[in-house]
């Protein structure tokens, strides 16, 4: 069984960060191992607090990991701070991790700020040149290449000049743009994909960022090529939302899909 590691935060509330990676590792066949960068006190209609881990703890939770396990592809969630990314950049770090998928949780749905301001130039220049693959939504896009995105067309620009400038695979979400189809953007080495799929229209998406960018380690682990996996990763992800079950109050993604519903690895 392919092992991958996800290193991010924890979220109290089950339907994102390290809880929504490890429901969708195995729900896709992959053993997941975990870093924890932090621990939040929240649900999927806030944020009430978050508690930094110790940077060193974070870099012996991924060293005790990657001497134990052989690695086959990691990807971050929420790093925080720029102690905590330049501990996950330093190659000594990254040795055992052939593949490195980055999410760059920024900032949450509810408004909370989940990457400290004086962090983000440490996230650009010294985290995004190491990994294989960004997964940006449309409004993180707009932070990494600095300008607004208002339609398909702008999202493909964006896709680009990010991937162009990182040297990175850049899938850029365009969950945020209006309309009845989803259009993302997969920019790799020159070759543009588009993947269009009708929206679904649901009560909440909290953790499909998450999800989507723990499928994409998943399936890149299994062997797949870049735009499959992106393919693949987007319709499991879809297919959580189809599949939302009512949780108390909430409506969380359904990231535990049968074998028989789940695309096949």
């Amino acid at each position: 069984m392919p092992v991958v590691l996800t290193i991010a935060g924890s979220d109290s509330g089950g339907g994102a960060g390290i809880q929504a990676d490890l429901k969708t590792f195995s729900t896709l066949n992959v053993f997941g191992t975990t870093a924890i960068t932090c621990v939040t006190a929240q649900n999927p209609e806030e944020v009430m607090a978050i508690h930094p881990v110790d940077p060193d703890i974070v870099m012996r939770q991924i060293v005790a990991v990657s001497n134990s396990f052989p690695l086959r592809a990691a990807k971050t969630g929420m790093l925080y701070s720029a102690e905590i990314i330049r501990i996950v950049a330093m190659e000594d770090i990254r040795e055992g991790i052939p593949i490195l998928v980055v999410d760059p949780v920024m900032v949450a749905a509810s408004g909370a700020r989940l990457l400290q301001a004086d962090a983000i130039d440490a996230f650009r220049n010294e985290l995004l040149p190491k990994a294989r693959v960004v997964t940006p939504n449309l409004h993180e896009a707009e932070i990494l290449c600095g300008h607004s995105i208002s339609s398909v067309e702008e999202l493909r620009k964006a896709a680009r000049e990010i991937g162009d400038h990182y040297d990175v695979a850049c899938v850029v979400k365009g969950g945020h743009l209006s309309g009845d189809r989803i259009v993302d953007v997969l920019y790799d080495e020159g070759d543009e994909h588009l993947f269009t799929e009708q929206r679904v229209y649901a009560e909440e998406t909290h953790g499909a960022g998450c999800a989507f960018s723990a499928a994409l380690t998943a399936y890149l682990a299994q062997g797949e090529i870049m735009a499959e996996a992106v393919k693949k990763a987007k319709t499991f992800v879809t297919r959580a939302l189809q599949q939302a079950s009512r949780v108390g109050r909430h409506r969380p993604l359904n990231l535990l899909i049968s074998q028989e519903d789940a695309p096949t690895p």
